[in-house]
Order: structure tokens, then C-alpha cells, then sequence
């Protein structure tokens, strides 16, 4: 990006200033530039490349989460019982983000789709009676919608093989195993996605500052907001002014609304986590596995230690990562400081963190025991997935850092949430967005909550000029769940992917 960076510097006022260089930011330029093209825009970026913190294509998981294989998403109650409702929202999310990425190829503001985004099956796999019974039910329900029509399921060996050779090849006869398959899944590199839109950003006027960092932030007022940026090149600081602010600055959003007095925030705490997987582009490796695998989760541990053996293509390069194993560094960013935690802590918000702590003693023990671990552990865990993994072919790397949602629930007391949360303030005129997974996947419905929030006098306006981009907005998918899909066909064939059956 560094190449682009500059095109057009920033004034002392603009319309709309962007904190943070990742898909969330470049995602709400490229809608807002579409139904206002007059308008100024600046992004402030604290690194001297955007997409490098978690929209990075070695910091996530790459997996276009469309719940097809995240055994999360389909809880299981103690009765036995099912519930598929949040895999039919998130499929509806990532079908939107679909036909906006299609429309863009369409018309020249994103390269050729396969720089992006690649067809990859995704699979479920489970070990054992219990979980073969789970994954039965969690098929019966998800083939019977329109969404999960194309699903498929095996407890048979041959079949399990043919999906995924590594998932067979050296595992004992007789072992309780069962699969789902999904042949629509897809890989993403969220990091190209994100350079491609802020290439298209700049060309369009936009204004991209990179290693600048926003420091203070004050309230005019008009309504209006004065944002002191200081340049991490020579430490010159100035002040721009804006009449809305957006941040997408990942585990710094919190801070910011923070240091911008927004009452919305108070009480919440961020926990962070950092996570390690295993990565091999041997390709006799890759060969065999063309499809990202997901696990279930240990019992009493969080979502975010679901088990994924995944099928990548990162930069052009198709590479295999199993993972994650937790870390724990206490920063909000993986270029952040190891005092963010310690510095995030307010009056309001210990005993949240505090009860939230308590609440999930299973993430602690995960965290425990990742940290404990060593190749030879790490490699037994693999071994679950790939039985005739070997060791020297699988080398460990730090991927991003992530920085979850303690949320207050009621006087002093907080829980801990997995996913992405907007904050927006009352007037609209500030927002951000907290949390993780799914986040880079379902960034477009994230940046049309934005909108609908920040922008509620011209939304209905918008939102008519931006279905032209967008064609799933306004389209109730949970009734209209056919017409998704006629919509998602049509998104597909602009972006290269094959026709589900």
C-alpha cells in the first residue's frame, strides 16, 4: 500500500475520518464513497501498511465463516436438542458480503476473484458416540434448510477419505468418527481483500495516512469532533476535525471511544488472547488436504479453542495451519503494548472483568495448558486430525492477537462475548466495532449497522442506492431464504465460484 499512501493527504476537516488500516475500515469507505463521492474521507492507520493486525491473512483463519462447519454456531442444549437459528443468520451475513465483493469485481474496484477468494469445502469432524449422535442431529436440521441444501454426511471411513484424505490416512480401524461436508465453502484472504478496497479508496480521493496515530479525541460543541493525531515518522501531532467519526481499530476501538467521553462503553473490558497454529506448505501435505476441518471444542472450553485443521492460499501460496493454541500477552493488538490490559482498567469496569473471569475457568484452563504445551503436545493434538502428521513438516507461528468483549450485564457483574458488538452514540456521530470472529466475514452487515446508526436521516436513501452494490440489502433472508440464494448464484458467478448443486 505504500505506493498509494498519500494520494491525497489529509485536511484539518473532513466529512468522515476512519481510524484503524483493516477490512472493517475499508469496507465503510467503499460504501460511503458510493452514495456520496463529494465527500471528504481520511484513514488514519497506526502501521506503515494497512491490513496488518487481525485482517491479516496469517492472523485469522482465512475461513469465509458461513457456519457451514463452526460447531459453535449449532449449540447443543442438554436435552440434546439443536439450535441451527445463529448458523442461519451468520450464513445470511456472509451471503451479503458475497454480493457486495461480486459487485466490486464487477465493476473494476477489486482484481481477479481467485486474489481473494478460492472455493474450498468445509467440514465438520467429531470422534466418539456422543458427538457422532450431535453431529447426526445438527445434519437432520441444517440439510432441511435451503441454506445447508448441499450438505452432506458420513460416518463411513472411504467417504470421510475421499473428502479428506488426512483424516484417514494411518487412523485405526473402528474408530467412532463422523463428518459433514459442505462443497460451498470457501478460503478468503481477508488481508488482499482489505488492500484491494483501499486501493480503490485512494483512487477514488480518499485520504490515507499511514503510521499515524490517532492520540486524543474531544467533542465540539456542534456535535462535531477535534481527533489529535500524532505522525509516527517525525512525532509532528496536528488536529483534524470531523462531523462523524468511525473507528475500526480493532483492540484499540475501546480506548478511543473511551478517550472520546462516550457514556455507551462504560462498564465494558476487553480480555486478550493471543493464538499460535502449525503451518506446513510441504506439498505433499497440501496435496492431500484441500478442505478446512473443524473440530468441537473440549469440554468446558470456549469457542475460540475450536480445533481447525484449515486449507489455505495466503498470497498466492497454498499452505495447511492447524490450530489455535492460546497465548496469553496482554496486549489488545499484536503490534500493541504490553500494558494495554493494565491501562484498559477503570472503576467501572474491574468487577466485570473480575466476574467474567470467574464465569469461565475453562478458557483459564485452556490457556494453561496451550501454554504448557510443546511441539510434541501440539503435534499429538494434530494427530486427532491428521494421524500421520510429522513433526518436521509443521512449524509453530504467532497469528493475531484478539481482544473479546467483556460486557456488563447488571451492577457489578460482566460476561465474557465471543463475536463483534457495534458501539454507536446516541447522535450517531462516533462508533466502533469490539470484538472478533466472525468480524472479517460478516465486515459488510457490520458496516451497514454503522450506517444505519451514524446516518439514520439519509439512511432510506442509501440504502435504495447502495442495493446496487449490495443486492442481498433489504432482502429478509430468514423468510425469504430462496431469493438468498438466487442473489448468492449471481455473486458466485462474478467471483469465480462454482454453482452449488
Amino acid at each position: 500500500m505504500n505506493n498509494v499512501e498519500g494520494a491525497k493527504s489529509a485536511s484539518d476537516s473532513v466529512d468522515v475520518l476512519l481510524v484503524g488500516g483493516g477490512i472493517v475500515s475499508a469496507t465503510l469507505g467503499a460504501m460511503i464513497q458510493r452514495v456520496h463521492p463529494e465527500w471528504s474521507l481520511t484513514v488514519f492507520e497506526r502501521l506503515d501498511e494497512v491490513a496488518l493486525e487481525s485482517s491479516n491473512g496469517w492472523n485469522n483463519a482465512g475461513t469465509g465463516h458461513a457456519a457451514l462447519c463452526e460447531l459453535n454456531y449449532t449449540p447443543e442444549a442438554a436435552d440434546g436438542s439443536v439450535n441451527i437459528s445463529k448458523a442461519i443468520a451468520i450464513n445470511g451475513q456472509f451471503l451479503t458480503t458475497k454480493t457486495f465483493w461480486g459487485s466490486l469485481v464487477t465493476e473494476g474496484a477489486m482484481r481477479e476473484p481467485s486474489t481473494f477468494i478460492n472455493n474450498t469445502p468445509h467440514m465438520a469432524f467429531v470422534r466418539g458416540d456422543a458427538n457422532q449422535k450431535f453431529l447426526r442431529e445438527r445434519f437432520r436440521l441444517m440439510s432441511e434448510h435451503p441454506f445447508f441444501h448441499d450438505m452432506e454426511h458420513s460416518e463411513d471411513y472411504g467417504q470421510i477419505e475421499q473428502w479428506s484424505p488426512l483424516l484417514i490416512e494411518g487412523r485405526p480401524a473402528g474408530e467412532k468418527i463422523a463428518a459433514t461436508y459442505a462443497p460451498s465453502g470457501t478460503d478468503v484472504d481477508f488481508g488482499a481483500v482489505t488492500r484491494q478496497l483501499f486501493e480503490d479508496f485512494v483512487a477514488r480521493g480518499g485520504a490515507l495516512e499511514l503510521k499515524h496515530e490517532v492520540t486524543d479525541i474531544e467533542r465540539n460543541a456542534d456535535g462535531s469532533w477535534n481527533v489529535t493525531v500524532k505522525n509516527l515518522r517525525d512525532g509532528a501531532t496536528r488536529v483534524v476535525r470531523t462531523k462523524v467519526l468511525m473507528l475500526g481499530a480493532g483492540g484499540y476501538t475501546l480506548k478511543l471511544l473511551r478517550k472520546a467521553g462516550v457514556p455507551e462503553v462504560k462498564g465494558y473490558g476487553l480480555f486478550p488472547v493471543s493464538g499460535t497454529f502449525l503451518s506446513t506448505e510441504n506439498p505433499a501435505v497440501t496435496a492431500k488436504h484441500q478442505t478446512k476441518v473443524y473440530g468441537k471444542a473440549a469440554e468446558g472450553a470456549p469457542p475460540m479453542s475450536m480445533p481447525h485443521l484449515d486449507a489455505r492460499i495466503i498470497d498466492g501460496q497454498r499452505t495447511a495451519l492447524f490450530g489455535p493454541f492460546a497465548g496469553l500477552v496482554p496486549k489488545f493488538l499484536k503490534e500493541g503494548s504490553v500494558l494495554d490490559l493494565f491501562q484498559s482498567l477503570r472503576t467501572d469496569n474491574v468487577l466485570p472483568i473480575a466476574t467474567a473471569g470467574l464465569e469461565n475457568l475453562g478458557l483459564t484452563k485452556v490457556l494453561a495448558q496451550d501454554l504448557l504445551a510443546n511441539q510434541a503436545k501440539r503435534i499429538e493434538a494434530l494427530h486427532d486430525f491428521a494421524p500421520t502428521a510429522v513433526s518436521d513438516d509443521w512449524k509453530l507461528f504467532t497469528a493475531g492477537q484478539r481482544a473479546q468483549i467483556i460486557k456488563p450485564i447488571s451492577g457489578t457483574k460482566g460476561t465474557l462475548q465471543f463475536g463483534t458488538e457495534v458501539i454507536t452514540s446516541a447522535n450517531g456521530t462516533i462508533a466502533g466495532v469490539l470484538g472478533a470472529s466472525p468480524g472479517a466475514s460478516t465486515a459488510v452487515p457490520i458496516a451497514l449497522d454503522i450506517l444505519r446508526s451514524s446516518f439514520k436521516d439519509e439512511w432510506e436513501r442509501w440504502e435504495n442506492e447502495l442495493r446496487s452494490v449490495i443486492p442481498m440489502l433489504g432482502t429478509d433472508v430468514a423468510s425469504d431464504p430462496h431469493r438468498a440464494l438466487e442473489l448468492e448464484a449471481e455473486s458466485d458467478t462474478k467471483l469465480g465460484l462454482p454453482k452449488r448443486g
